[in-house]
């Protein structure tokens, strides 16, 4: 039965049903909310799990990691400077193999402080064998959660989960959201079955240090288990649809959706949760009869090449539209994408977009003016792109207002 619920809420009722043994948990605004909902069905018997109120972010991941180890299925939440502490963590976790499942409400990093949403804090994770999902609304950060756990935990897989939400735009909305029962989830997530545990009845060494001629291989075997990650995101979404009758597009493997991009000129690539206002302009394009689209990468690690160049070889213009900024360069998304692209031969012009830094509102002017700068590029090549100008600012601000100055 549907429900209005907030972005929190759902996410903390995802974690009930997935029932995880162990959950370390430290607040941070805007995440704060998930790990407090949690505690209350823990402390009121909804839940039956440790729950571990430690003393920063660094231990949560820690308290996961060991507990992992140890067997547990685990779970734990943080943002921003957060995820950042926990960073030390979770890149052993992925060269240790444990499947911990973490929510992101992202929010941006300081300084200056701000506490409002964008994408910089877990792109700065992109490198450390962590899989990456992004929920576009309420629901799907909602159900990703549950298909971390199912990719995560893969004995072939066995690598740290990010399901990530816009923070405040998702995680304080209201929106109607279909919750899933443990009975469901059982049919969809089985139990945790590592292969390889802590056990002083079998002593084991993890983690352990390298030396040059070893530690190459073990970046190698988690680069392989990323790759076989894509084949198991499409399974988990197939079977998910089957159960749940929600599908996330199953026909790009589950690694991405479109809207209304088959037969676009322009299309618009972004993540999370932009893409709803985006939609409201594709449609005000259609009705005047111009072609343009929207994809969305519903996984950002692993990269979904393949797809991607599938979805975009037939467009004449592309504008890649980000919450985040590699500094002195471009957007993560759009430099992976060119690269995806251009090695596979495109020549297809890509502008990208710099929106919603620290949670700036990303207006229906502001993607208007975005669709009307890439309509420019039809019929271009990516070379007669001024050098120095593929990444746009957008809104950019060029003068402080009077009372700023003062």
């Amino acid at each position: 039965m549907a429900k209005m619920m907030t972005g929190y809420d759902a996410v903390a009722e995802a974690v009930k049903a997935c029932d995880p043994d162990v959950i370390p948990a430290y607040p941070i605004t805007p995440q704060t909310d998930i790990v407090e909902r949690i505690s209350e069905m823990v402390a009121d018997g909804e839940l039956t799990s440790e729950y571990v109120r430690v003393d920063s972010e660094f231990n949560a991941a820690s308290t996961a990691l060991g507990a992992s180890a140890a067997g547990a299925r685990t779970f734990t939440a943080t943002c921003s400077q957060g995820l950042k502490l926990m960073s030390e963590p979770l890149f052993s976790a992925s060269g240790m193999r444990l499947p911990l499942v973490l929510a992101i409400a992202n929010r941006s990093l300081s300084a200056p402080l701000s506490i409002w949403g964008d994408h910089t804090d877990t792109f700065a994770e992109r490198d450390g064998g962590m899989i990456q999902f992004y929920a576009e609304d309420v629901q799907e950060a909602m159900d990703n959660i549950a298909m971390a756990y199912r990719v995560a935990e893969d004995e072939e897989i066995s690598l740290p989960a990010l399901s990530c939400l816009d923070g405040f735009i998702l995680t304080h909305v209201q929106e109607k959201v279909e919750p899933f029962s443990r009975k469901e989830i059982r049919e969809f997530l089985p139990e945790r079955s590592p292969v390889h545990t802590l056990d002083p009845s079998d002593p084991k060494t993890m983690g352990a240090y390298a030396r040059p001629e070893h530690w190459t291989e073990t970046r190698y075997e988690v680069h392989q288990a990323q790759l076989k990650a894509k084949d198991k995101i499409a399974e988990a979404v197939e079977e998910f649809a089957n159960i749940f009758d929600r599908e996330y597009g199953l026909g790009y493997n589950g690694l991405l959706e479109t809207y209304r991009a088959e037969d676009a000129d322009v299309l618009l690539v972004a993540l999370g949760s932009v893409c709803g206002t985006m939609k409201y302009i594709v449609d005000e394009y259609r009705q005047r009869g111009e072609k343009i689209g929207i994809v969305r990468p519903r996984v950002y690690r692993p990269f979904p090449t393949e797809e991607l160049c599938e979805v975009l070889e037939d467009a004449e213009a592309i504008a890649v539209v980000e919450k985040d900024i590699s500094l002195g360069y471009q957007g993560g998304l759009a430099i992976d994408i060119k690269s995806a692209l251009y090695s596979n031969g495109s020549r297809i012009p890509i502008l990208n977009f710099i929106v919603g830094l620290a949670g700036r509102d990303v207006k229906k002017d502001n993607i208007k003016n975005i669709v009307e700068q890439t309509k420019e590029l039809r019929g271009k090549l990516p070379e007669d792109i001024e050098f120095g100008k593929e990444e746009r600012w957008e809104p950019l601000r060029t003068e402080l207002l009077e009372d700023d100055k003062k």
